[in-house]
């Protein structure tokens, strides 16, 4: 049966993490909806923070059951693959770090989709040589091979403990049955009806059959969906990679102007890689290296900032901000130069998140003024995400944790459902360079390191993040958010260690961003106007713009043990949910 910590132990045990106590029926109501913005959710053994629900449930029902961390991720992935189609997915990719307890290591996991054996570098193109963002985004031509299903049976293969299709089979049944829609996907399907109509096999699954919109409280069921995960559960990925699921999506693509086979198809692998590590006042950070370029950018922002005493200059002062956003500059202009898929270019990986060049990156901060983006370009070295991505984070009764981000880029991918199959189509070949210094979908500007070639992996900005501390799990997070979502992670880690906010203070406290292109400093409502005005005074051009992120972190109290987390205000739907 499944049990919360007794009420009875609230105040003892918010005491010894540290959080201030609150009245039963409050904290309840925190538990499920996991929306309160100071007071973090908190468990004695297992936790589940994700964008959705439904998913969150079925990802602590596995750890109640027994599972690993490990086999309640897998369960989530495929489960947001139907209860969050605009990011969850069969048809896309993205990047998982697992920690295991017993040994003391982290292992990343890329399972980012590839590009076609016949894509070339100016696909993109049109006839006059200018990038047709149309093609990139939402033709067929958009999709690169899809990693998730081959990405969750290699890590529950290494790390799992259940079996394969037992971890799917929440999954299945949710497609099979259909799910209550929310106000937050019915939302999200009006919004983007023009898309999803665009291809009839989209179309005839999320709306009616007279073209009716969903609402709030109907029921969608999925029944292709279901059927091909009933494939991947009997068949293993060979169930998607090869087969009847493998042929639908290469005709649906190749017929949409793509170029993805059945050989591309089967040629597909997820690889394991080294994770990139830093330090950060005693922290150890542990993130995704190429081909995301997070995990790089945020150790060298954190090592740039490091040496200023953030903590005393406060929480969003005008002195912080202005201190990150020269370091956050710094790094996306190195972003734009440097950062692709290590198995086609050499990335300066040792240099970027080295403390030396953090001095060196120091040495170009004015503590008063702001540089302009012209004054700064990617540094001399040798040589060297969609708002719709989602993101969620898991640890076990021993300690073991997951943090995973994956995505079709956009909102519903391409909007391109391959026939037959219920499965979205990612778009995630905007994320090449099409054309260098010209700007993808979320203004980040690339070069030739990230032009497009035959399979290789798109750049990105996914950044799942583990924090260490004194050997063991302490954090867990990371966001979607497009090119904000280093930024975002940054924000939430030093919230915690500089300012000493607790995870669900941290997760809700109002952020800022900058990526050198373009030159402005981007800020969420609840900077204060004295702030905007200071930042202003030291030269940068202020935007205050739509929020930024949607965090879903956990966190292990090093004292008392128990299990703390939060997710962000920012999105209706998210829940953190413990035992």
């Amino acid at each position: 049966m499944r049990t919360l910590i007794s009420f009875s132990w609230q105040p003892l045990a918010l005491a010894l993490a540290g959080v201030a106590a609150v009245p039963a029926h409050a904290q309840e109501a925190a538990i499920y909806s996991g929306m309160d913005r100071t007071h973090p959710v908190w468990a004695e053994n297992g936790m589940v923070s994700a964008q959705e629900r439904v998913a969150a449930e079925i990802g602590r029902d596995i750890l109640e059951q027994g599972g690993n961390a490990v086999d309640a991720g897998v369960a989530v992935a495929f489960a947001l693959a139907v209860t969050l189609p605009r990011a969850g997915n069969l048809g896309g990719g993205g990047f998982m770090l697992v920690h295991d307890a017993e040994t003391g290591e982290t292992h990343a996991f890329d399972y980012r989709e590839m590009a076609p054996a016949a894509a070339t570098r100016d696909m993109f193109l049109d006839a006059e040589g200018n990038a047709d963002s149309d093609v990139s985004r939402f033709s067929g031509a958009a999709s690169g091979v899809p990693g998730t299903v081959a990405g969750m049976k290699l890590v529950l293969d290494e790390y799992g403990s259940m079996e394969w299709a037992d971890v799917i089979a929440p999954a299945i049944r949710l497609a099979e049955e259909g799910i209550t829609v929310t106000p937050d996907l019915a939302d999200s399907l009006e919004s983007l009806k023009d898309r999803l109509t665009r291809y009839p096999s989209a179309a005839a699954i999320f709306y009616k059959e007279d073209g009716a919109l969903y609402r709030p409280g109907d029921t969608l069921v999925q029944a292709d969906l279901a059927e091909t995960l009933k494939k991947i559960a009997e068949q293993g990925p060979e169930g998607f990679y090869s087969g009847e699921v493998a042929q639908a999506i290469a005709d649906s693509v190749t017929a949409a102007g793509g170029f993805i086979t059945v050989e591309d198809m089967a040629n597909y692998q997820a690889v394991q890689r080294e994770p990139i590590r830093g330090d950060y006042r005693g922290y150890e950070i542990v993130s995704m290296p190429p081909p995301s370029s997070g995990g790089i950018h945020l150790i060298q922002i954190l090592n740039a900032l490091e040496a200023y005493p953030i903590g005393a200059l406060g929480a969003n002062s005008a002195e912080t901000i202005h201190l990150m956003a020269e370091a956050m500059k710094l790094a996306y202009a190195d972003r734009s130069e440097y950062l692709g898929d290590t198995d086609f270019v050499d990335v300066p990986m040792e240099t970027l998140t080295s403390k030396d060049y953090a001095e060196d990156m120091r040495d170009k901060i004015s503590a008063t003024y702001a540089a302009s983006a012209e004054q700064i370009g990617p540094a001399d070295l040798t040589p060297y995400e969609s708002n719709e991505t989602t993101h969620f984070s898991i640890i076990d009764k021993d300690g073991n944790a997951v943090s995973n981000t994956y995505t079709i880029n956009f909102s519903y991918g391409s909007g391109l459902v391959a026939d037959g199959t219920g499965v979205l189509m990612n778009n995630e070949m905007d994320d090449f360079s099409a054309k260098p210094g010209v700007p993808n979908a979320y203004g980040l500007i690339g070069g030739d390191a990230n032009a497009v070639e035959p399979g290789k992996r798109p750049l990105s900005s996914m950044t799942p993040t583990i924090v260490n501390k004194d050997g063991e799990v302490w954090l867990v997070t990371g966001s979607p958010g497009g090119a904000r979502i280093i930024t975002t992670v940054l924000q939430v880690i030093m919230n915690m260690i500089d300012h000493g906010m607790n995870v669900a203070e941290a997760s809700a406290a109002p952020r800022i961003h900058h990526q050198w292109l373009p030159d402005e400093l981007r800020i969420e409502d609840g900077i204060s106007i004295d702030t905007q005005r200071a930042l202003q005074a030291k030269g940068h051009t202020v935007s205050l713009q739509e929020v930024m992120g949607s965090t879903q972190s956990v966190m292990r109290d090093p004292e008392s043990s128990f299990l703390l987390g939060a997710s962000d205000p920012r999105r209706a739907g998210a829940a953190t949910v413990g035992y």
